[in-house]
């Protein structure tokens, strides 16, 4: 008949093993990011700070229907982007050499305001050089993800902060952002 473990080892080791398998599922309150739209025909990536609740539900960049930055990008490019189902959006972004990612990886956060970020984990930017050979220039959409600016300026990368296409940046107006916003494609030539 099995004898039940009773020494202190045991409930230690059993301890452990509960430890390392829940630590595999994230808490209640840790959030993971989306999958970068990259390739190696990349030449600029587009990085926000982290998906707010409706872009998380619904597993897609900048979903919020009051976000501005498919309009913009539609504008900035002279291609009805909006009027495309969200796959083939970003399929036609790559098309223009244009990737999206955002900043930071995963993090704890109630609502969708990069202010209540807490416990903020990077993107592993390293691996861009080797993914996306092309790649010459990082906007970063909105203050946040711009915060990260000198560490891509210092790995030999042309930078460009815009202002937040997020609905709760209400400081200028679509077209004052959208001036700004030209400079994305500016000086580099875009299939």
């Amino acid at each position: 008949m099995p004898r039940k473990a009773t020494t202190p080892c045991a409930a230690i080791s059993t301890q452990s093993l509960y430890n390392k398998v829940m630590s595999l599922f994230p808490s209640d309150s840790a959030l993971n990011g989306l999958a970068p739209v990259l390739d190696q025909h990349t030449r600029i990536v587009l990085l926000g700070s982290f998906p707010g609740e409706a872009s998380l539900a619904a597993q897609q960049y900048y979903a919020h229907p009051r976000n501005q930055f498919w309009p913009l990008l539609s504008a900035v490019l002279d291609d009805d982007l909006m009027a495309l189902p969200y796959l083939q959006r970003l399929t036609q972004l790559q098309r223009h050499g244009i990737g999206l990612w955002d900043v930071i990886a995963g993090c704890e956060r109630e609502g969708s305001l990069d202010s209540a970020i807490r416990n903020a984990r990077a993107n592993d930017f390293d691996t861009l050089k080797r993914r996306c050979p092309l790649l010459h220039r990082i906007c970063f959409n909105g203050k946040t993800s711009g915060k990260y600016a000198p560490q891509f300026i210092e790995a030999g990368f042309e930078t460009l902060v815009l202002p937040s296409s997020s609905p709760a940046n209400a400081q200028l107006s679509f077209q004052q952002k959208l001036e700004l916003w030209r400079q994305i494609i500016a000086d580099l030539p875009i299939k």
